[in-house]
C-alpha cells in the first residue's frame, strides 16, 4: 500500500538514513533511528575497504592471482552477463585491467531485446567470447507457473539460482578458479531476508509439487553440487564493486559513449520475468515494492534525498505495455485464472522445504568459505542466520 510520499507526514518509523521502513523484514533502529541495515553496509565498507586505497590493493592482489592462475590457458576468469549495467560494465573494466575473461549467458528465454543486443555490442567490440546456456522455452515457463501457483513471492528465483550453478559449472569445464560477479551492495544494498529466499530445495519442492514437464535443461544447484563446488573446485567468487568506488550512472554513460549500449528503464527490468515480478506480481500481490533497495543505496551515497527517493517509492511502478498480456500467454493462463491466482493469499517460502535450517547448522563453515570467498559473502550473512520469526 503507497503511503504519503511526503515521509514528513507517514504514520510508520523509517529509517533516518535511507527509506527502509517497519515493514521491512528483519528490521530494527537504533537510538538515532538508524536501522541495522545502513549498520550492515558500513560493516562490509570497513570489512572490504570500499572505495578506499585498502580496497583497490585487495582487489589487484585478487587480479595478479587471476591472471597468474589463468597463465597457459584461454580465459583467466568468468563473468557472467545479463545486458544490464552492472554486468556490461563489469567485462569493461575486465578487459581494461587486461583480464582475459569468458562470458557466460543463463537465457531463461524471457530477455528482452535491449538486453540481448547489448550483450552482442559489448562483447563484440571488446573481442570477448560467449559462452550461452539456454533452457528450453517449455521447461522454464512450467518451472515459472509452479511458482505463481505455489502463490511465493520468489516468483523468478529459479533464475538467479540456476545463473549461479551455471557459472559454476562452466568455470568446472575450463578450470577457470575465479567468477567476477557484478554486483555492489553500495549501488544496490543487500536485500533484506523475507520474502526473497531461494535455493535448490526450494525451488525443487515447488516444482515437484505445481510443475508438470521434468527438469532437463534447467541448472539445479543441491546443496551437494553447492557444496562440491565450493570445498573441491574450490572455486572463487569475486566481487569487484565491494572492493571499489562505483557509480552505475557514471558507469551506465561509459557503456553508452564507448559501446553504444542502451538502458532498459530500471533495476531488473533488462529480463522480462523479473520485470514482471518486479512491476506487477511483488506490489500487487504481496504489497512489496523492492525499488526502496536501489533507492536507499542512492540516499546513503548521497545521490538522492530521503524526501525524493521517498516520494518516488511511494509512486505506482511503470509498468512495460503488454507485460502481463505475454505473461498469461507464456503461461496458458485465461483471464480467470490469472486473476484468482493474484487474489489468492499470498504464501510464505517457510511453508515449503528448504535447506536454510542445514545452513544454519553448517553456519561456521560458511563463514570459513564467506571469508575465502568460495560462496559469496552475501549469501552467509542472509542465508546462515535463523530469521526473526524463528526467534
Amino acid at each position: 500500500m503507497l503511503l504519503d510520499p511526503n515521509i514528513e507526514n507517514v504514520g510508520i518509523k523509517v529509517c533516518t538514513k535511507c527509506i527502509y521502513d517497519e515493514r521491512v523484514s528483519s528490521i530494527n533502529f537504533d537510538g538515532d533511528g538508524v536501522c541495522n541495515y545502513c549498520h550492515q553496509i558500513e560493516m562490509l565498507k570497513n570489512q572490504y575497504g570500499t572505495g578506499t586505497n585498502r580496497g583497490y590493493i585487495k582487489l589487484e592482489n585478487y587480479i595478479k592471482e587471476m591472471r597468474k592462475h589463468g597463465r597457459n590457458k584461454p580465459y583467466d576468469c568468468i563473468i557472467g552477463v545479463s545486458g544490464g549495467t552492472d554486468s556490461s560494465y563489469l567485462i569493461h573494466l575486465a578487459k581494461k585491467w587486461r583480464l582475459r575473461p569468458l562470458a557466460v549467458h543463463y537465457d531463461n528465454t524471457w530477455n528482452s531485446a535491449i538486453a540481448t543486443t547489448n550483450i552482442q555490442k559489448i562483447l563484440s567490440i571488446l573481442d570477448v567470447d560467449l559462452h550461452t546456456h539456454v533452457v528450453k522455452n517449455t521447461e522454464i515457463d512450467d518451472i515459472l507457473c509452479s511458482f505463481f501457483l505455489a502463490g511465493v513471492a520468489e516468483l523468478d528465483a529459479h533464475t538467479d539460482l540456476g545463473y549461479a550453478f551455471l557459472l559454476r559449472q562452466v568455470a568446472a569445464k575450463y578450470g577457470i578458479r575465479y567468477i567476477l560477479e557484478g554486483h555492489s551492495f553500495v549501488a544496490e544494498g543487500i536485500t533484506p531476508l523475507g520474502r526473497n529466499y531461494f535455493d535448490g530445495r526450494y525451488i525443487k519442492s515447488i516444482h515437484q509439487q505445481f510443475g508438470v514437464l521434468k527438469m532437463e535443461t534447467y541448472p539445479l544447484m543441491t546443496f551437494w553440487r553447492f557444496l562440491k563446488s565450493a570445498l573441491f573446485n574450490q572455486i572463487k567468487f569475486i566481487r569487484p564493486f565491494w572492493y571499489i568506488k562505483y557509480s552505475k550512472k557514471n558507469a551506465q554513460k561509459i557503456l553508452s559513449d564507448k559501446y553504444n549500449w542502451k538502458y532498459y528503464g530500471g533495476h531488473h527490468l533488462e529480463n522480462r520475468i523479473t520485470n514482471f515480478a518486479h512491476s506487477i506480481y511483488l506490489p500487487q500481490k504481496f504489497n512489496c515494492d523492492m525499488r526502496n533497495n536501489t533507492l536507499s543505496a542512492r540516499v546513503r551515497n548521497g545521490e538522492l534525498s530521503r524526501t525524493g527517493a521517498w516520494a518516488e517509492y511511494n509512486t505506482p511502478p511503470l509498468i512495460e505495455d503488454d507485460l502481463i498480456t505475454y505473461f498469461k500467454k507464456r503461461l496458458n493462463l485465461c483471464d480467470k485464472q490469472y486473476e484468482e491466482i493474484m487474489k489468492a493469499l499470498p504464501k510464505n517460502w517457510t511453508e515449503y522445504p528448504t535447506y536454510k535450517k542445514r545452513f544454519e547448522r553448517m553456519r561456521p563453515l560458511f563463514h570459513i568459505l564467506a571469508k575465502a570467498n568460495l560462496v559469496p559473502m552475501s549469501f552467509y550473512l542472509k542465508y546462515c542466520f535463523p530469521s526473526k520469526s524463528d526467534l
